[in-house]
């Protein structure tokens, strides 16, 4: 009887590392969003966009530094999809968020975007891990970077900020 042939790690770990780290950055992201969203808070419209411009900033500096020397057409098309899969994400949070007075807060609006919204985030990383998986297939190598998770989901905060700001400022509308 012949000893079986040892498996390799290489054949072993299909998915790669950084692909993994994304996936759990992104859900820890996701939870502590998908939470927020499903509870009333403050909204202040002059600082609604302070955490969506630190996290594309962010992952701007990242994926700079990522040491990836060449960008090839996989990555600016994925970057492109993504980019767009993000704002649209925003804008429809956007929409779906309910006003209410901050009753007893000091402030005049609170906000939530419910069910909706926190479905909305479930979408947008599955669409993320799915075409994360699929550049990275493809030879897309920039966009698996973490850097490229935190400037997606700044864009998509930023967007469902601005969308909100907008509706304030054209009425008053209490849930």
């Amino acid at each position: 009887m012949s000893p079986k042939p040892a498996v390799s790690l290489e054949k072993v770990l299909i998915v790669p590392v950084q692909t993994i780290l994304n996936i759990i950055i992104a859900l820890g992201v996701v939870g502590l969003l998908v939470f927020r969203q499903l509870r009333w808070r403050q909204f202040d419209p002059a600082r609604a966009l302070r955490l969506p411009v630190m996290l594309a900033a962010i992952g701007i500096v990242l994926l700079a530094r990522s040491g990836i020397s060449t960008v090839s057409t996989v990555d600016v098309t994925f970057l492109v999809i993504e980019l767009v899969l993000s704002v649209g994400i925003g804008a429809a949070m956007g929409r779906l968020t309910m006003f209410r007075d901050g009753a007893g807060s000091g402030h005049p609006r609170e906000i939530r975007t419910g069910g909706g919204g926190a479905s909305l985030w479930i979408v947008l990383i599955g669409a993320r891990v799915g075409l994360d998986l699929l550049a990275g297939s493809l030879g897309g190598h920039l966009i698996t970077q973490t850097g490229a998770i935190l400037l997606l989901l700044g864009v998509s905060r930023a967007t469902s900020a601005l969308v909100v700001r907008g509706r304030l400022s054209r009425r008053v509308v209490t849930a």
